[in-house]
């Protein structure tokens, strides 16, 4: 696509991010297009704080609920007992209730996010119950495909962050911040990139490997060296 080649030409001006972006390959990145916003939001609230096979077998029957099509008024209407059949907690119930309320009063404008600037998309969206930044910043990149959206503080943004960069610690949001200033316009690329190369098994993979694997062996190569030099002392003494 026109905009990831422009984006990709940007982003590896960061000698650090080129090697990530040389060793994860060509751009995949793409939103979702299946669904409506509603949808999205709706599935974004269940899978949160559950695996992924967990929160896929229970969306599944949320949505069969509904009959495919799931909606605030259905939402509204259904029972307590109906949502809690289809393995929600209370708590999702909870957020799930107020996504739909402030849908159906038009306090969320669920149908018109797309039209509105990143800001004013993370505003309406954390007044809802159970959504705070973290899924509104997934929410404008993987649904509306914003371009520069940074997940400031996404774990795996953080530790690929750590291991691209050899940091000694995790960054913090600011540090974050500050890193990626460089990638802007194109944040949402830079992202895409570093969360791909936490899967690579191989050639980020094995710098990294070495990296994590130093500090044990420090750790550990005194305490090897102790338990070993009286073993081979003691023979000599006995002779």
């Amino acid at each position: 696509m026109p905009m990831h080649r422009h984006a990709i030409t940007h982003l590896r001006r960061d000698p650090v991010l080129a090697r990530v972006m040389a060793d994860v390959g060509p751009c995949r990145f793409a939103p979702r297009s299946d669904g409506s916003h509603f949808d999205h939001v709706l599935r974004a609230i269940v899978y949160q704080q559950l695996s992924g096979r967990a929160a896929a077998t229970i969306h599944s029957r949320v949505v069969a609920l509904f009959d495919g099509k799931p909606s605030a008024q259905a939402l509204l209407d259904a029972t307590d007992e109906q949502l809690r059949s289809a393995g929600l907690s209370r708590q999702k119930i909870g957020y799930l209730r107020d996504l739909a309320q402030r849908v159906h009063s038009g306090d969320l404008p669920i149908d018109r996010l797309h039209q509105l600037a990143d800001d004013e998309v993370i505003a309406a969206l954390t007044r809802v119950k159970g959504i705070g930044r973290w899924t509104a910043h997934m929410f404008l990149m993987f649904r509306l495909g914003r371009p520069d959206v940074l997940p400031d503080l996404d774990l795996g943004i953080r530790k690929a962050i750590q291991l691209a960069y050899r940091l000694r610690r995790m960054p913090n949001s600011d540090r974050v911040h500050a890193i990626g200033a460089a990638w802007a316009p194109h944040r949402t690329i830079a992202c895409w990139y570093l969360w791909r190369s936490l899967d690579q098994p191989a050639a980020p993979g094995a710098p990294k490997k070495t990296r994590r694997r130093k500090p044990a062996v420090s750790r550990t190569k005194p305490v090897a060296a102790r338990r070993a030099r009286p073993a081979r002392k003691s023979p000599r003494a006995r002779r």
